[in-house]
Formats: C-alpha cells, sequence, structure tokens
C-alpha cells in the first residue's frame, strides 16, 4: 500500500523520501527548517532582506549595475526584476536563449526590462547547435532532456558577471511556491552535457557555453560571485505575482509551470510523463498544500488527472530535432537509461564536498547544489 506524507502530496515513490512517526515527509519538514531560518514576511526575514539590499548597494557603488537577475518570461524572474527596481537596485537582466523561446516569453521579457528601465544581456545560441544538443539527449534515453539549458543559463549568469564586474546574482526561486524537488534519480552536470552530445551529436559545441569544472571553479574563487535568493525572505504568493505583472506591466500568463520554453514544457508535458513516469507537478501542489492554498484532496485529485499535453508540442519537437514518427516513438517506448551510463563531474563533487560546503556558506554555490552534488546516490 502507498505512502502519501500526512501533510502534502508527496509519496513513497519519491526515492530518498523518509515519513516521521506522524507521516510527515522529510520534504515539509525541510520545509519547516527553512521558513525558521529565512522568516518569510516577517520582521526578522524583512531585516535581513534589507541587509542583503544595502550590502549589494555598497559594494555596488561606483558601477554601472550592482547585480544581476537571470530572465525567462516567467512569474518569478519577472517579479523579482520588479522589486529589485522598487528596492532602489541597479540590476542588468540577463537571458540565456536556447532558441526555443515561446513568443509570449520573449514578449514577457522585452515588457518587463522596459517597465523597469533595465537593461537585457542575451546570449543566444546557435539554433542548429542547440537542435543537435537536444535532439542527443533525446536518442541518449535519459530523462535530463532539458538539462542543456540549466547548465547553459547558470553558465551565462556567471560569464555576465565576470564580464561587467558584478559580484551578485539575484534568482527568482521560491521554495514556498515552487516546492523542494526531491533528490530523484536524475543529475546533470557540464561533463554530462559533453559526454551524451559527444556520443549522440554531430556538429561541434562551438557556441554552447558549457560549464566546465574549471569554469565553474574560476567563477567561485576568482570572480567570487554570489548568488542570493530573496523571495526566500518574502511572503510570496505566486498567484498575488501573477496578478500584479499581469495589470500593471502588460506581462501575459503562459499557461503553466515550464511552459515558457518550449524545450522545458515538452520536458514535463511529454517526454518525461510518457517515457519514465515523472510527474513533477507535484512540486508546486505540494508546495500550495503546505501553505494553505489548495486543500489536500485537492491536490492529489489534479495529480491523478492524468496531463494532457499540446499535441502541436510533439510536432514543433519531431520537425526541429528531424525526428521521425517511427523513430520517435521508437525512443519513447524504448530504453531507460540514466546518468550514471555516462561521464560526469560527480565523484569530483563528491571529493570537494568541504570545500563546496565552505563555499555554500558564502553563497558562491547554492545551498541545493551542495546538498544535490557533493553527496553519493
Amino acid at each position: 500500500m502507498m505512502t502519501i506524507c500526512s501533510r502534502c502530496i508527496y509519496d513513497d515513490r519519491i526515492p530518498h523520501i523518509t515519513f516521521n512517526n506522524d507521516g510527515v515527509c522529510n520534504y515539509c519538514i525541510q520545509v519547516e527548517q527553512l521558513n525558521e531560518q529565512y522568516q518569510p514576511g516577517n520582521e526578522v526575514g524583512m531585516q535581513a532582506l534589507q541587509h542583503l539590499i544595502e550590502k549589494i548597494k555598497n559594494e555596488g557603488k561606483g558601477k554601472k549595475y550592482d547585480c544581476i537577475i537571470g530572465v525567462s518570461g516567467g512569474t518569478d524572474s519577472s517579479y523579482l526584476l520588479c522589486r529589485a527596481k522598487e528596492w532602489g537596485l541597479r540590476p542588468l537582466a540577463v537571458h540565456y536563449d536556447n532558441t526555443w523561446n515561446t513568443a509570449i516569453s520573449t514578449e514577457n521579457i522585452r515588457k518587463i526590462c522596459a517597465y523597469c528601465d533595465v537593461d537585457l544581456y542575451t546570449y543566444v545560441i546557435d539554433n542548429k547547435e542547440a537542435d543537435d544538443i537536444f535532439r542527443a539527449f533525446f536518442f541518449s534515453g535519459v530523462p535530463e532532456f532539458d538539462a542543456s539549458t540549466d547548465i547553459a543559463f547558470a553558465q551565462v549568469l556567471r560569464d555576465a558577471c565576470a564580464k561587467f564586474n558584478i559580484k551578485y546574482v539575484l534568482e527568482g526561486h521560491s521554495y514556498a511556491a515552487e516546492g523542494i524537488s526531491p533528490q530523484g534519480n536524475n543529475y546533470f552536470d557540464g561533463k554530462y552535457i559533453e559526454d551524451i552530445h559527444h556520443k549522440y551529436g554531430t556538429r561541434k559545441m562551438r557556441t554552447y557555453p558549457n560549464m566546465t569544472f574549471f569554469k565553474f571553479l574560476k567563477s567561485i574563487l576568482f570572480n567570487k560571485v554570489e548568488f542570493i535568493r530573496p523571495l526566500w525572505y518574502l511572503n510570496y504568493s505566486k498567484e498575488e505575482a501573477i496578478k500584479w505583472l499581469t495589470e500593471n506591466t502588460g506581462w501575459q500568463y503562459y499557461g503553466g509551470h515550464h511552459l515558457e520554453n518550449r524545450a522545458t514544457g515538452f520536458l514535463h508535458t511529454v517526454y518525461n510523463p510518457q517515457k519514465f513516469g515523472i510527474d513533477n507537478r507535484n512540486w508546486s501542489l505540494a508546495a500550495a498544500v503546505r501553505s494553505g492554498k489548495m486543500s489536500r484532496d485537492e491536490a492529489l485529485a489534479i495529480y491523478n488527472t492524468p496531463i494532457v499535453p499540446d499535441p502541436e508540442l510533439v510536432n514543433y519537437v519531431k520537425k526541429r530535432l528531424g525526428v521521425s514518427d517511427a523513430e520517435y516513438d521508437s525512443v519513447m517506448k524504448g530504453v531507460r537509461r540514466s546518468w550514471k551510463e555516462f561521464r560526469t563531474y560527480k565523484k569530483r563533487f563528491e571529493k570537494w564536498r568541504p570545500f563546496f560546503y565552505i563555499m555554500a556558506k558564502k553563497h558562491r554555490v547554492t545551498m541545493s547544489f551542495y546538498l544535490k552534488y557533493c553527496f553519493p546516490r
């Protein structure tokens, strides 16, 4: 019989999940610990955030920009950019264009930057090269179809910091709204991208901004970039953020979590659910239950309703990747493979765990990186 958390909707199908004597899962307990540490929305939390804001302003004196905010056209990063301007910061908006953006997300980025009167720095990969990397991941049979976007975006942020002499990156992440992502069995890093592309790709990676171990260390030790998540200190509501953005900036909602980009939309609504049985809707649904925005029964009802993907999205992916109907069906019904079958930096990250713990405390890497990358799976 399946065990479901007594507080949220996570169940024992999630790898590494545990339950206490009251039936509460370790992820709900982790949220409690984060609330205790960051005190979102109350006086202690707001004072801590104000201290960080003043620190960024003071260290950014004399510079054109005092921080960087990565933007995707999504809710959280758009809202954070607006709040950063209200706080008197001078952000540079940075975007990695994997050439799979929806028209809505592209317009959202333009509108939000115009509303905030901030400059936008965009790095655009060659579209044929981007397609070749996505195609390689598709034919490799691993679940991390869109890993190349996450790695490249992180590297573009660090490169922009070095280019414009900026020390701080503000990330639009909210554990209250997005939930705590389970460790699961997925994994990716720069070596993983490189190895899968080497085995299944056909083009050279000339414009793709991969994050090698050397570039990662250089940013940490020499550029000393710090990553801060201001939304962790706020009483943040994604629903209220969507309402505010829509009414004040001309920003438009794109239909659901991760759907502002076609590659990410394909991953979450088609590829992972159909090939691997992975349904990541439980992240945000569990978060909504924990925060009292939704009842547990409501969330379970939604979670137990099958995902209905956009059929045009599947056709788009087939066309862009040059995949026939027969090839597509063969991959979707074929062998499920794991990151453990490819070369990665995982063992190196584990070996360097004491170093990365210190760097996490200094905000040079995120604590989530330390917890997910530096311990054995």
